[in-house]
């Protein structure tokens, strides 16, 4: 099959979206079929390196996402319709659809061409997060005719498909992530690193992800507190000056990718996410692959993740004391850590990116079996 894929996200991007649309692409590459990528352009100097890929990606001209430059939103136009129908899918893959995703349902539905949408991102807590100029109700508006002029909607979690259905959305199948459990690794362990992250034997804590305001990693200011307890956090993003004033005790290190982040992982004794908004939470299945306990917030995709009393433990959301307290919990007992440790790779190492994209691929049959397009977009999108 030939799948043009339109996302909203994608390296040197570094997020869930553009890496589960890159293992997507990869997959469809190696079981023989033809993707292509339309994504929105980075800035210049950052492009040369994203775009090294075995399958094509077109790049759309961008603009920096107010309150938040170092994301950029694609901006629809003449380079898009032409890349998507040049390509001649046979489906188009709408990854986190929100703005080149909307004009390329449009597309689609125009041309007759089968769809899938994929919902990665919750747009309402962005909204409220960023104050961008339109309301969680006016979001979930746009979501829901994007996501129902789509053959299907593939949601990552049972709390995310929930809230499709409770704002409208139809035709709702679960797809999960991959994780690579072999790249994640315990064996990756690393006492080197350890020892400089956490002398005197601390217990070593740690956050993965963007340093942005729904995050919510302020919440960690009562765990790195705690006593005999290092907090470290790996990332980047609009939030970080006004965190490293915020959590002096917290280590920050930047972005880690490659072997350097599998080895943070496997350094880490506990694995703390703090989001509360979360649509899955692959940080959260890589650090199980590791190896390492988690704690979480009881709240979208960590709960399909967490086993509570298995793998880690979940907590209220936005509560810092209850992080606190599940991180203190977890630092008092080191077998009790190494017994989550142990069945959270257990439970995570039979999800592979391959399982995850064969599912994809038979989505993708199945609208294209369906024929036509599920629905048409409002005239004011044509």
């Amino acid at each position: 099959m030939r799948i043009a894929i339109v996302t909203e996200s994608f390296p040197p991007d570094v997020n869930g979206v553009a890496h589960s649309v890159v293992r997507s692409a990869e997959h469809l590459l190696h079981r023989g079929h033809q993707p292509l990528v339309i994504a929105p352009a980075p800035p210049a100097a950052r492009r040369a390196a994203a775009d090294r890929q075995p399958y094509p990606v077109v790049r759309i001209p961008s603009v920096p996402l107010p309150r938040y430059r170092g994301f950029r939103l694609g901006v629809p136009g003449g380079r898009l319709a032409e890349a998507l129908l040049a390509h001649r899918p046979d489906v188009v893959h709408l990854a986190s659809p929100f703005v080149l995703g909307a004009r390329a349902a449009t597309l689609a539905a125009r041309h007759g061409l089968p769809t899938v949408a994929v919902y990665q991102t919750d747009v309402a807590a962005y909204a409220r997060a960023y104050r961008v100029g339109w309301g969680e109700a006016a979001a979930w508006r746009r979501l829901r005719e994007i996501h129902n002029a789509a053959g299907r909607t593939l949601a990552p979690s049972t709390r995310a498909a929930a809230d499709l259905i409770a704002n409208g959305v139809e035709r709702i199948w679960l797809w999960r992530r991959g994780v690579d459990a072999e790249r994640f690794r315990p064996d990756h362990r690393c006492p080197a690193l350890r020892r400089s992250l956490a002398p005197d034997g601390r217990v070593l804590v740690g956050y993965v992800g963007r340093l942005a305001p729904e995050k919510r990693v302020d919440l960690l200011a009562a765990t790195a507190r705690l006593p005999g307890v290092r907090v470290v956090v790996a990332g980047d993003g609009p939030a970080r000056r006004h965190l490293e004033r915020a959590l002096p005790r917290v280590t920050f290190l930047g972005v880690q990718q490659g072997a350097a982040l599998a080895r943070l992982y496997a350094s880490l004794d506990v694995f703390v996410h703090t989001g509360p908004h979360e649509t899955f939470g692959q940080t959260i299945q890589e650090a199980a692959a590791s190896g390492v306990p988690v704690v979480a917030p009881a709240s979208g995709g960590p709960v399909d993740l967490v086993q509570p009393g298995v793998t880690g433990l979940l907590v209220s959301p936005g509560d810092p004391v209850a992080l606190a307290d599940a991180v203190a919990e977890l630092a008092a007992d080191p077998a009790r850590r190494a017994a989550y440790g142990a069945a959270a790779r257990a439970l995570v190492a039979r999800r592979s990116w391959s399982a995850v994209g064969d599912e994809l691929i038979g989505h993708y049959r199945a609208v294209r079996s369906a024929g036509e397009p599920a629905g048409v977009l409002p005239a004011a999108w044509m």
